[in-house]
């Protein structure tokens, strides 16, 4: 804060990014909060208020030794932060806005939007506004439990898992974001804001991409025994994509696109000669045609080092995926080419964090560093954070 009680003006819409000068008013909880970032990497000024007491997801682990979180620096960052619970200056804070973010701290959205029709509002609930479960909430584990995330993961005989990173608060955060931008636009165009009704149960949903193609298209699989697909771990529903044991570590494994070419290499070294038989140019043969590629595959990883191996995988344009330790990861040379990690402040200094999903030709992405919440204590609310012009 500001000697005079204004809120420092860190990230105030005054860069090069796509959305500098909008602005952009953050009410999410974890559902959500990953827009609020995406928004603000692309130049947007990110108000993000958090309740009085504190925001709890300022606590979320994995955290540093002396307690500061890396998830909340990551998921949380570039934006501006307020204390406040005064639904008054939430609302003149809206008043200021071009998007408002809201996980349900609005009391009612549509007439937020009555009285500030040009304003865009994204609503984002666990299951819609409407029907049986719109007020129940669902987060981490139970919203892709729900969602049908986790029902994928885990063998038959196991518990489905949580799938690793909080894929839901990445979905949540995405899908948000996306109909912010597309009711902006509308919005510039026309004069017309918006609500945006966002369930998180939907989003999840709509992204299970191998789920749904073995719903929709079972009948056409032969080794399809209904439209429902087994659970089995981290195998893809065509079981055309498996990690594989090699010498000295692991690696991701697939024909896919090009079964022929995959076969013409496994010849090569005097292996999978039975590939080429005629039979599987029949369509009816493909399961049978999978299921030997992939077990002459697992034999012959097995006596290639990963990572030589890898690399003339992808000079021979193969998709292969070599399994990193986290330290491998770090020192990727393909992520270093593009740049991929910045700084993240945490704890006073900078932790190295993933870095541009994108790259723009005109306008810059960029992290910043909103600094600790500060509370208002008098005056205009949109006088304090700069936005009463």
């Amino acid at each position: 804060m500001t000697s005079d009680g204004a809120v420092d003006a860190v990230g105030d819409g005054a860069g090069a990014g796509a959305l500098a000068g909008v602005r952009v008013l953050d009410l999410t909880d974890d559902r959500a909060i990953y827009a609020g970032k995406l928004l603000g990497d692309l130049g947007a000024d990110v108000l993000r208020v958090e309740p009085g007491g504190g925001d709890p997801l300022r606590e979320r682990s994995p955290r540093l030794e002396d307690g500061e979180s890396l998830w909340h620096a990551f998921f949380g960052s570039s934006r501006r932060f307020l204390q406040t619970d005064d639904a008054a200056i939430i609302e003149r804070l809206a008043a200021g806005a071009e998007i408002v973010l809201d996980c349900g701290r609005l009391l009612d959205a549509d007439a937020l939007h009555s009285a500030q029709p040009g304003l865009v509002i994204v609503d984002v609930s666990s299951f819609g506004s409407t029907g049986p479960w719109r007020d129940y909430l669902a987060p981490g584990l139970v919203a892709e439990a729900l969602g049908g995330v986790a029902a994928t993961s885990g063998d038959s005989g196991t518990p489905p898992l949580q799938l690793h990173g909080d894929q839901y608060a990445f979905v949540g955060g995405v899908y948000a974001a996306i109909g912010a931008l597309a009711a902006l636009r509308h919005a510039r165009e026309s004069g017309e804001g918006q609500v945006v009704r966002l369930s998180l149960h939907e989003a999840l949903a709509s992204v299970l991409e191998h789920v749904l193609m073995w719903a929709w298209y079972h009948d056409r699989l032969p080794f399809a025994e209904g439209p429902v697909l087994p659970r089995q771990g981290s195998l893809h529903w065509s079981g055309a994509y498996v990690v594989m044991q090699a010498v000295g570590g692991s690696i991701m494994i697939t024909p896919t696109p090009d079964f022929s070419k995959q076969a013409a290499w496994l010849v090569e070294e005097g292996r999978g000669i039975e590939l080429l038989d005629e039979r599987f140019m029949d369509p009816a043969n493909v399961a049978e045609l999978v299921d030997l590629t992939m077990t002459t595959l697992r034999e012959w990883v097995a006596t290639k080092d990963v990572e030589p191996f890898f690399h003339e995988a992808q000079a021979r344009h193969h998709p292969y995926g070599w399994v990193m330790t986290t330290p491998e990861v770090a020192g990727n040379p393909q992520l270093e080419a593009r740049e991929w990690w910045t700084g993240y402040r945490v704890g006073g200094g900078d932790v190295p964090g993933p870095g541009a999903p994108y790259h723009f030709s005109e306008s810059a992405w960029a992290v910043s560093d909103g600094g600790d919440a500060v509370v208002l204590d008098g005056g205009d609310a949109l006088d304090a954070v700069g936005w009463s012009d």
